[in-house]
């Protein structure tokens, strides 16, 4: 199953790499910070093609408005373009993110940035790669660890406990990144480049596939007040190595 997922997902990344005037080809869906691409469309409309032709019985999550009842034990959950901005501004942190869960816990995930060529992928208990070689979480600890994080800049009524957890974090020592994509960002945690991740509130695509990645190579991923993470449901989520999951008990609280 994972082999065929990950030979669709690249196949969809041509369709990112083929893409020209991407600006012209753009609107804002809920504000000037929140874009839709011919692309994203695109793409998801292939994706949904080829995924559900691999498995007819499963239903499919996408971002781009196709949802599904949600009535099968398997569920498809698609990010066709995470990062549309970026992709928009011609940066290439950029991301197509599908995950499969069964009966609401993932099983398999695929994270490909098709502008960089690389791919992350898990299937549950059998560890994490990237471009085909095993990754793990780094053993720093939080005083010399890095964080990443978005800003949950499509709702705004998040901000003052966004800043407020990274100044706490800052406080102790550790360093920031940000650069517009959660599903790769959780990457990052994945492949020992960062120690820490976290939103105030991501969607399931955003995160579904990025939080196994984590897990299989052997961090934690909860939400921001240390419980379990749902794939189906927004939320927060903060994701961690080993020696960094303890500091959601120390997190301001919103």
């Amino acid at each position: 199953m994972l082999e065929n997922i990950i030979d669709i997902v690249r196949r969809a990344g041509e369709l990112v790499r083929s893409a020209h005037n991407v600006t012209a080809a753009t609107h804002e869906k809920n504000g000037p910070a929140d874009l839709v691409t011919e692309y994203d469309l695109a793409v998801q409309r292939f994706l949904r093609q080829e995924l559900l032709a691999l498995l007819p019985e499963a239903d499919f999550f996408g971002e781009e408005g196709q949802h599904d009842a949600l009535t099968s034990p398997w569920t498809f959950i698609v990010d066709p373009i995470d990062g549309t901005t970026n992709f928009v501004r011609g940066f290439a942190y950029t991301n197509i993110s599908v995950a499969l869960a069964k009966d609401g816990q993932v099983e398999y995930a695929v994270v490909y940035a098709p502008l960089a060529g690389d791919l992350y992928a898990a299937r549950r208990g059998g560890g994490a790669t990237l471009n085909g070689r095993a990754i793990h979480v780094s053993g720093r600890d939080p005083g010399h660890s890095l964080v990443v994080c978005g800003s949950t800049i499509y709702d705004r009524s998040y901000t003052e406990r966004h800043f407020a957890i990274m100044r706490y974090l800052y406080d102790r020592g550790l360093d920031y990144r940000r650069f517009g994509a959660a599903a790769l960002d959780l990457c990052q945690v994945a492949a020992g480049r960062a120690e820490v991740f976290f939103e105030c509130r991501l969607s399931p695509w955003d995160f579904a596939a990025g939080s196994l990645l984590v897990q299989e190579a052997g961090g934690c991923v909860t939400t921001l007040e240390g419980t379990t993470i749902d794939p189906l449901r927004p939320g927060s989520v903060f994701a961690a190595n080993a020696l960094c999951g303890g500091l959601t008990a120390e997190l301001p609280r919103g």
